[in-house]
């Protein structure tokens, strides 16, 4: 019913900050600060995602650093006291890395992000190259729609299609991302669809639905 759902191609970040497996630890530090990301996609070859370095991932240094371990605990622990005691991104990284193509939806992005517990993600095609890297704060993006777009899409995309012969009748007003759909329309069975398909609106915050049955039909 609606138009092509925006990607992750349409928000992510093109340019990509990454680095070699031979980076060394300060490398990797200083590129983090120059341009404040937390994590840095690693690349072998001409752009090939062979895993990430994270913030998480240096501060093991600073963890173990003064701190000695018991026999058990670094049994327990050996991949992180592997990692405090290295200095090359081909060790100190998390491999393989969590990944997204372009295509994805935003929705499988964010959900992706919060199971796998990270801020970033390098977005790859379908040979593992780096295409580019979706943050947070890109997945955001699409709540920066004007109100004045979000209302003109849900009339085309939703009140006209599903109610060809009542659309003049219904209003769409949108106030903060918060589409609001009052009026009468001729078939109620469809009320419920035109409230899931402009909440699936990209950039919608929210969906009052007031339509209800035109008398005498």
């Amino acid at each position: 019913m609606t138009t092509r759902p925006i990607t992750v191609a349409d928000v992510m970040t093109k340019k990509v900050v990454a680095v070699r497996p031979d980076a060394s630890f300060k490398e990797i530090v200083t590129a983090m600060e120059r341009w404040k990301v937390t994590a840095l996609p690693v690349l072998e070859g001409e752009g090939r995602v062979v895993g990430v370095v994270s913030e998480a991932d240096l501060l093991l240094k600073e963890e173990f650093h003064d701190h000695r371990l018991g026999m058990v605990e670094q049994l327990r622990r050996r991949d992180a006291t592997a990692k405090a005691g290295s200095d090359r991104a081909a060790e100190l990284m998390t491999t393989p890395a969590v990944t997204i193509r372009p295509e994805a939806s935003l929705p499988r992005a964010a959900r992706l992000m919060a199971t796998r517990r990270v801020k970033r993600l390098p977005v790859v095609d379908a040979d593992g190259m780096i295409q580019g890297v979706v943050s947070r704060s890109d997945l955001l993006k699409v709540f920066l729609r004007s109100d004045g777009e979000l209302a003109d899409e849900v009339h085309r995309d939703v009140v006209a299609r599903l109610f060809p012969l009542s659309r003049d009748r219904i209003e769409v007003r949108v106030d903060a991302g918060v589409v609001t759909l009052t009026g009468d329309v001729r078939d109620s069975t469809l009320i419920p669809l035109a409230e899931r398909l402009a909440r699936a609106v990209e950039g919608v915050v929210d969906v009052r639905c007031a339509l209800t049955l035109a008398t005498g039909t």
